[in-house]
């Protein structure tokens, strides 16, 4: 089972069904395509962007080991122009 958002309710469950039933309860506070289809909308009709640092497909291993070291500002974003050999077009 999957909880989308937070519900006005608080929601009962009882870990033996869990258990027994070899079941799995996860959550997120994101909304599906139509809600992320809305922000979507929102953030461009009002300019809203987020920061990134774009890097090559050379600089992927750097990437990693800043993440380890927590020396990330922005998310990374790869450039896929500089990945050689695919077929993806920009």
């Amino acid at each position: 089972m999957v909880v989308l958002g937070l519900p006005e309710k608080a929601i009962p469950i009882h870990a033996a069904s869990l258990i027994m039933g070899r079941r799995r309860l996860a959550g997120s506070v994101i909304g599906g395509i139509k809600e992320t289809q809305d922000m979507l909308d929102f953030c461009s009709k009002h300019n809203i962007t987020c920061d990134i640092e774009l890097i090559s497909a050379e600089q992927i291993n750097e990437a990693y080991e800043r993440v380890i070291k927590s020396d990330v500002r922005y998310r990374f974003v790869i450039d896929m122009k500089t990945i050689q050999g695919t077929s993806l077009q920009a």
